[in-house]
C-alpha cells in the first residue's frame, strides 16, 4: 500500500505507476481516493506486486497532535521540481520543519513550517513544491499526514498537510487499509510518543515465539464479555476533569486485556492514550498537563510506579480540565500500597480520595460457556500462528476445527489466560506427531504453563544454534541464563555480561560467547526500550513459571545474582521470585529458599523486602522473612531499627511483623540501658513510645497503654538531667498517653526513628 495524494491520482480505480528515486517502477491501483484539492486531499494505492524495492518490516503507526503546544518537529522529503535538472534521474529532497496545532484549525489542516530559507523561484503561476504531493510527514516515529500544497501567501516557506486524523475519520480509508491487511492501529499522541511503552515489533509482524501471541496488547483473542463494567468505564471517561480508577486482579485474569480493549475505543473517539514507559520521570509526565484532547493513562503494574501516579496527580491540578484526563490503574492486588499512593501528599490524596478500587473476577466463571471461548481462542490463535518464524507451514486453521474439546469444568479455567494458553498448547502439540500429550484433566489447570514452555524451548534452542551456542553450552546453561535474563534484568550489555559472571557455567566462558548468550536473548526478546539489552517473556505467568522451576532445581541461583545486584535488580528478583512461589506446583519449596535468602542477605535487601512486601501479590514467604529476622536473637539491633524504620507508618501486611520488630528493639535496648543507662536510656524510651503506637494500631491498647506509660517515666527522668534535650520528647509522650487514654477521631501518634 502506498499513500499519496488525491490530486495526483485523480480517482478511485486508477491505474498508476509507483516509483522510488533512484530505484525501480511499477504498476498499481487506486483503492481508495479523497476528493482532489479538499481537506481530505489523499489517496491508497494496491502495488501490483511485490516492490523491487525494500520495504520496512514494521507496521505504521500513525498520529495526531494531543496538544496546543507550539513547534513539534517533523520531516517529510519527496521529489519537487526544485531539485529536478534537465537530463538527470528524478531527484529528492529531505526537509525539516515545525507544526503549530493551532494554525490550519478551522479548516482540519495541518501548516508545516519549513525550518529551510524559502528557495529562490523565478516561474511565475508554478511552485518550487510541484511533485512534493503525497509525500509523508513523519512526527519522529508517527505519520502525522500528507504534503498537500504550496501554502498560498507563505513566500514558499510553508506546506499544507493533510492530517492523518482527517484520513481515518473516513470508514472507507478505514475499509481500505483492512481489506488489503495493513493492521488499524489507531492514532497515537504525538507529543506523548516519547513517553510510550511501545511493543518491540508491531502486530503483523513477525515473531519468534509463540507465547507472544498472548501478549494482552497483540489482542489475539477477540475480546468480549466485561459488559457491564466496560459501560461503568466507559461513563467514568466521559465525565471532565481527572479521575483515577484501580483495577486489580490475578495475572491472566484480564486487566491489561480490558484496558487496551477500552483504549482502543476511546482513540477512536479521538483520546490521546498513553501507556508510560517503567522509566518516564516525574517531569516528563508533568507534562501532560498541555494535553488538549480528551486523555486515558494507563498504568500497569501500578503497585510499583506510584512515584508516577504523583506525577500525574501533579499534571492533572494544572491542566485546564475542560476535557477529560483518566488515570486507569492496573495492579495484582490493592491493599497497603494503595493505600500508601492515596495518601503521599495532600493534593495526591485529595485528588485520589474518592478512587474506586475494582477487584476483577474471573472471565469465564459459568462452565457453560468456556467451550465456546476456547474454541474462539483456537481459531484466533491458528489465524495468527503462522506470523511466527518457522510455524507457517503448518495448517494451523485444520487443526484448531480438529482439537478435541477438552475438559474445562475446573475452577482454574475461569481465568482468560489460563483458558487461551490451553487452547495454544493443544493447536502446538499437534506439530509434534504425539497426539494425546495434554495431561489428566486434573492437571491441566497446573501444567499448561510447561505444556507452553516446551514449546517455547524448541524455539530457544533454534535461537541458540543460530547464535553458535550449540554445543558449546548445554541446554541447561542457556536455560539458567535465561532464567536469570528475567529474574534480575539488565541495564544495559555491560549489565548482562556482569549477570553472566555470577552464572558459574559461563564465567569461565570467552567474552565473546557471553556476549552472543545476551544476543540470543535480544533476539528471542526484543527489548521494548532502546538501550535494554532484551524484553520479557510474555505473559509473565510463562516467565514466573520458567524461573521457578530453575530455581527449585537451583536455589543457588537467587545467592549468586543478588551478590552485586543493584537495587533495581534485587526489587525484580524478589518481585519475581515471590510470583513465582505462588504457583501450587512447587508446593511450598520456593517459599522456604526465598525466606532464606531474604534473611541472609537482609543487610542488603531490607528495603526492597519492605517495598516488596507490600506490593506483592504473595507476599508471605518475604513476610515470615522479616519475622525470622525479628525473633532472632543474633539479629543486630541496629538491623531491627533499619528493618522497622523501613515499613511504612501503617499496614494492615505488617501490622503484626511490626510489632515484633519494635518488642526485639525494646528489649534490646531494655538490657542495654540496664547495664549503660546514660547511652541507652533514651534510646528504650524511643522504642517503647513506638511500641506504644504499633500496639494501638492493632487493637492492643492496654499493652499500649503500659509501655506509653514507662516512656514517660523515662523521658520525664532524661528532662530532669537535660531539660533542653528531652523536654520536647517527654511532652511527645504524654501527648500519646493522651491519645491511648482518649483515641482522637481523626490522626494518630506516628512510631518514630530510632537512634542505632
Amino acid at each position: 500500500m502506498v499513500l499519496t495524494s488525491a490530486h495526483v491520482v485523480a480517482r478511485a480505480g486508477e491505474l498508476v505507476q509507483v516509483f522510488q528515486p533512484g530505484g525501480a517502477s511499477m504498476g498499481g491501483r487506486v483503492v481508495w481516493c479523497g476528493s482532489p484539492g479538499e481537506r481530505d486531499d489523499a489517496a491508497l494505492v494496491l502495488l501490483d506486486d511485490e516492490p523491487a524495492w525494500p520495504m520496512p518490516k514494521a507496521v505504521v503507526r500513525w498520529g495526531r497532535m494531543a496538544s496546543d503546544r507550539p513547534g513539534t518537529s517533523c520531516q517529510t522529503w519527496g521529489v519537487p521540481d526544485l531539485a529536478q535538472r534537465s537530463g538527470l534521474p528524478v531527484e529528492a529532497v529531505q526537509m525539516k520543519g515545525k507544526i503549530n496545532p493551532g494554525t490550519g484549525f478551522v479548516g482540519n489542516q495541518y501548516v508545516m513550517d519549513l525550518l529551510q530559507h524559502p528557495p529562490q523561484w523565478s516561474e511565475e503561476g508554478t511552485s518550487p513544491w510541484g511533485g512534493l504531493s503525497g509525500a509523508a510527514v513523519f512526527c519522529d516515529r508517527l505519520l502525522a499526514g500528507v504534503v498537500a500544497s504550496d501554502r498560498a501567501y507563505s513566500g514558499h516557506g510553508q506546506l499544507n498537510v493533510v492530517p492523518a486524523y482527517v484520513l481515518h475519520h473516513d470508514l472507507a480509508f478505514r475499509a481500505a487499509l483492512a481489506e488489503h491487511g495493513v493492521p488499524a492501529t489507531g492514532l497515537e499522541a504525538v507529543e506523548l510518543q516519547h513517553l510510550a511503552d511501545v511493543e518491540p515489533a508491531g502486530r503483523g509482524a513477525a515473531l519468534g515465539s509463540p507465547a507472544a501471541l498472548l501478549q494482552a496488547g497483540r489482542q489475539t483473542v477477540p475480546f468480549h464479555g466485561r459488559k457491564d463494567l466496560l459501560a461503568d468505564l466507559r461513563a467514568w471517561c466521559g465525565r471532565d476533569g481527572f479521575g483515577a480508577w484501580l483495577l486489580h486482579g490475578p495475572g491472566g485474569q484480564g486487566k491489561t486485556r480490558l484496558a487496551h480493549h477500552l483504549a482502543g475505543l476511546l482513540a477512536a473517539d479521538g483520546w490521546a492514550v498513553l501507556w508510560p514507559r517503567a522509566d518516564v520521570i516525574a517531569a516528563e509526565l508533568r507534562e501532560l498537563r498541555d494535553v488538549a484532547k480528551p486523555l486515558l493513562v494507563v498504568l500497569d503494574y501500578a503497585e510499583a510506579r506510584t512515584g508516577q501516579l504523583t506525577a500525574l496527580v501533579e499534571a492533572a491540578a494544572h491542566h485546564p480540565g475542560s476535557k477529560p484526563f483518566k488515570v486507569l490503574l492496573l495492579a495484582r492486588t490493592s491493599g497497603d500500597w494503595w493505600v500508601q499512593a492515596k495518601s503521599a501528599t495532600l493534593l495526591v490524596e485529595d485528588y485520589l480520595d474518592d478512587a474506586p478500587s475494582i477487584r476483577l473476577e474471573p472471565l469465564e466463571q459459568d462452565p457453560g460457556p468456556r467451550p465456546e471461548a476456547y474454541r474462539t481462542a483456537a481459531r484466533a490463535l491458528a489465524g495468527a500462528l503462522p506470523n511466527v518464524r518457522g510455524l507457517a507451514g503448518h495448517d494451523w486453521r485444520a487443526a484448531a476445527d480438529t482439537l478435541p474439546a477438552p475438559s474445562l469444568d475446573q475452577d482454574g479455567f475461569a481465568n482468560a489466560l489460563t483458558l487461551q494458553m490451553t487452547a495454544l498448547a493443544d493447536l502446538l502439540d499437534t506439530t509434534t506427531g504425539s497426539p494425546g500429550t495434554a495431561p489428566p484433566p486434573a492437571n491441566q489447570v497446573q501444567k499448561v504453563e510447561d505444556r507452553l514452555l516446551g514449546h517455547e524451548r524448541r524455539h530457544w534452542q533454534h535461537g541458540a544454534t543460530a547464535h553458535g551456542l550449540n554445543p558449546a553450552l548445554s541446554r541447561t546453561t542457556l536455560e539458567t541464563a535465561l532464567a536469570a535474563a528475567h529474574l534480575v534484568g539488565a541495564a544495559d550489555r555491560e549489565q548482562a555480561d556482569h549477570t553472566w559472571l555470577r552464572i558459574p557455567a559461563l564465567a569461565d566462558q570467552p567474552r565473546d560467547r557471553r556476549d552472543a548468550v545476551t544476543a540470543w536473548i535480544t533476539a528471542l526478546y526484543p527489548p521494548a526500550e532502546s538501550g535494554r539489552p532484551w524484553g520479557a517473556l510474555q505473559p509473565d505467568r510463562l516467565a514466573e513459571r520458567h524461573i521457578g522451576n530453575i530455581l527449585a532445581a537451583n536455589p543457588n541461583l537467587a545467592e549468586r545474582l543478588i551478590e552485586g545486584a543493584d537495587d533495581a535488580q534485587a526489587t525484580l528478583l524478589l518481585t519475581v521470585y515471590s510470583r513465582a512461589a505462588a504457583h501450587p506446583t512447587f508446593d511450598g519449596r520456593l517459599n522456604d529458599h526465598l525466606t532464606r535468602l531474604c534473611v541472609r542477605h537482609h543487610g542488603q535487601l531490607a528495603p526492597h523486602i519492605v517495598a516488596t512486601t507490600i506490593q506483592a501479590d504473595y507476599p508471605q514467604p518475604l513476610i515470615t522473612g522479616l519475622d525470622t529476622l525479628a525473633n532472632d536473637p543474633t539479629t543486630a539491633v541496629s538491623d531491627l531499627v533499619t528493618l522497622h524504620d523501613r515499613l511504612p507508618r501503617t499496614s494492615q501486611r505488617l501490622a503484626r511483623t511490626a510489632i515484633q520488630l519494635v518488642e526485639a528493639i525494646t528489649k534490646n535496648y531494655r538490657a542495654l540501658a540496664e547495664a549503660t543507662p546514660d547511652a541507652y536510656l533514651p534510646a528504650l524510651a524511643g522504642a517503647l513510645n513506638n511500641l506504644s503506637v504499633r500496639l494501638g494500631e492493632a487493637g492492643r491498647r492496654a499493652e499500649g497503654l503500659d509501655a506509653i506509660e514507662e516512656a514517660v517515666r523515662h523521658y520525664r527522668a532524661l528532662a530532669e538531667v537535660d531539660p533542653d534535650a528531652y523536654l520536647p520528647d517527654l511532652a511527645g509522650a504524654l501527648s500519646g498517653r493522651g491519645s491511648r487514654h482518649y483515641p482522637p477521631r481523626s490522626g494518630r501518634g506516628e512510631p518514630g526513628r530510632l537512634p542505632t
